[in-house]
């Protein structure tokens, strides 16, 4: 029975030392794997952030190439768009040109209707100190022949020197070789205006009489007299009067009503 006893404790005692044994080397792992965790995480996390940081910068890159692909596409269609739009805004000027060409056609007609004209364009121009000619495109296959009187809206443009079969050339009435029998309107006063090497916007009148009275501001037209320009048409104003001591060689100036360098239109009298 003693043995028996005996035995019992000692079992007891093995079994409290087994315990306590299992207690320590639990706690002692515990530990153990806690300090080889820490020590990986010091390693491992920033590689894991890392990472993580590079997927979510590829990420956003995958969005700004997208966002990059899609403005190009918009820059593509509004480009497009604005070809388009320049395009249709030439073509509008192009019939506002043509629109335009034609009312002063019609306004031409209209103004000059005792006329038989033909119109034409002005498709060169040699305006200089001693010549001032143009080019319009027309020719003797419509009718015209030296010596035609050519007008704009505003007035005398000059008269036809040559013709092809496609062009003819006009010597304005600024151009130095140019003289015009004209009238002052107010007076009814004949005077000679011609082109001078001063200026290709003005005329110079001369031969005015005696006891003409020439004021600023008068307008001189084409007396019909010379054989080529018909009687009536406006050549200008009246700009200034240049008085000398002897009253036979005063002179005015006469602004022309047609502005030469700006000169596209015209009408050729045919009759």
């Amino acid at each position: 029975m003693y043995k028996n006893k005996k035995r019992g404790i000692i079992g007891i005692v093995i079994t409290i030392v087994i315990l306590i044994l299992l207690v320590v080397f639990t706690n002692s792992n515990v530990n153990q794997m806690s300090y080889i965790e820490n020590i990986c995480n010091i390693f491992v996390m920033p590689i894991q952030n890392g990472f993580t940081y590079l997927k979510n910068k590829l990420s956003g890159n995958d969005t700004f190439f997208a966002d990059m692909d899609t403005l190009k596409q918009e820059n593509e269609s509004l480009k497009q768009k604005n070809s388009e739009l320049e395009q249709s805004l030439r073509e509008l000027e192009v019939i506002k040109s043509e629109n335009e060409t034609l009312k002063e056609y019609l306004n031409l007609k209209e103004k000059y209707q005792d006329y038989t004209t033909i119109p034409a364009d002005v498709i060169n121009r040699d305006i200089s100190n001693y010549s001032s000619t143009i080019v319009i495109n027309v020719g003797s296959d419509d009718g015209i022949k030296e010596d035609m009187t050519v007008i704009a809206d505003s007035g005398l443009v000059g008269h036809v020197i040559s013709v092809t079969s496609n062009t003819a050339k006009v010597q304005t009435i600024v151009d130095t070789a140019t003289a015009v029998t004209s009238t002052i309107s107010t007076t009814e006063d004949t005077i000679i205006v011609q082109g001078t090497l001063d200026d290709k916007t003005t005329l110079k009148a001369t031969f005015i009489p005696t006891d003409a009275v020439v004021l600023e501001g008068d307008s001189v037209e084409t007396s019909g007299i010379g054989g080529i320009y018909p009687k009536g048409i406006h050549i200008g104003t009246i700009k200034e009067v240049i008085n000398t001591s002897n009253i036979t060689d005063r002179y005015a100036i006469v602004e022309t009503a047609v502005n030469f360098n700006k000169l596209n239109t015209v009408l050729v009298i045919t009759n």
